[in-house]
């Protein structure tokens, strides 16, 4: 059976159901509002699927749900955010509130945030600085889960990076990836369905490439551009740990369960006002590149398919599965 919602009416329902589960009223609100988006813009992998296990975690403690973020500024152009072990999502609205106006006062401005957790669909924190105006880059890391290259032991997570820029009049330009070949949830979904994996993306705990979605989920995924992607995951690694201070990859609890403590990630955030860069061409600059690429047949500018979506959700709401059109009755 098919279950619709408003996108309103999702994120009231999703809200109520973390603030049943014990999260402040604050940071429920902020849970849900990236969780709708990210299930708006087709990314379900970073939607009303990650509701359950964020309920796990929340029980057994591994998501700190009345944690709120400690924002503290140790230089002019960078905010140091505390998550407290609670969910990044809070931390990370802290960031997009204060860095335009550091941004647009030093030119450029960064926040570092710490004891942090899933980021979810990193291409919407982005966007959302777009839209004020502000070229923004983000680098979070994540568990475990990508050997450097030449090596059989996992270092990386899957180290999304994303990337935004305003477009007059236009919704801004996203990209937005991570730094494995596929997801590992299409790993999971394979060995779920008791189905082989394509050749080229895992390798198995002994370094050999492997078909088998158990071999792989014990092994490692491979680097998007093989030694490339590896090199961008340690420079990720760099960016979203080391200069923040917090948990590596390797150090790190997984995102998918219950077990453990904390995972402590880290996200980087880097916010750039085009107007500090000594011209005011910005703005014409990226209508000609626009142009140059969406003029070509086939070619489009990235994250355009998410903002088609994301306008199908705003007008026929949300299809719900029945797992979670579940919890998300009200209790009695």
């Amino acid at each position: 059976m098919t279950h619709v919602l408003s996108l309103a009416e999702a994120e009231e329902r999703v809200a109520r159901v973390f603030v049943q589960g014990g999260v402040s009223t604050e940071a429920a609100r902020s849970v849900a509002r990236a969780l709708i988006a990210a299930e708006a813009d087709g990314l379900k992998g970073h939607g009303l699927s990650r509701i359950p296990t964020y309920l796990a975690m929340l029980k057994s403690g591994k998501i700190d749900g009345s944690a709120v973020p400690r924002v503290t500024q140790p230089r002019p152009g960078v905010l140091a955010i505390d998550a407290g072990c609670g969910f990044a999502y809070p931390a990370i609205d802290a960031a997009i509130e204060r860095l335009p106006a550091l941004a647009q006062e030093q030119g450029i401005a960064a926040a570092a945030i710490s004891r942090s957790n899933h980021a979810g669909a990193c291409g919407r924190h982005v966007e959302r600085l777009a839209e004020q105006g502000i070229v923004a880059l983000f680098f979070a890391n994540t568990p475990e889960a990508i050997a450097p290259w030449g090596g059989t032991r996992a270092v990386f997570g899957t180290n999304p990076i994303a990337f935004a820029a305003p477009l007059e009049g236009r919704t801004p330009v996203v990209v937005d990836l991570a730094l494995s070949k596929v997801a590992r949830g299409n790993i999971v979904a394979a060995k779920q369905k008791g189905e082989a994996i394509p050749e080229g993306w895992a390798l198995d705990k002994d370094g050999r490439p492997t078909t088998d979605a158990d071999a792989a989920l014990a092994g490692t995924m491979i680097a998007l551009g093989d030694a490339k992607g590896a090199a961008l995951a340690l420079m990720v690694e760099v960016f979203s740990a080391a200069l923040v201070g917090t948990h590596l990859a390797f150090e790190a609890s997984s995102f998918l369960d219950d077990k453990g403590g904390p995972p402590q990630t880290g996200q980087l955030i880097i916010a750039m006002d085009p107007a500090g860069f000594g011209h005011a061409t910005f703005a014409e600059r990226m209508e000609v590149l626009a142009e140059a690429l969406e003029s070509q047949d086939g070619a489009r500018l990235p994250g355009a398919r998410r903002t088609v979506l994301r306008e199908k959700a705003q007008r026929e709401g949300l299809s719900v599965s029945d797992e979670v059109w579940k919890l998300l009755q009200p209790s009695s």
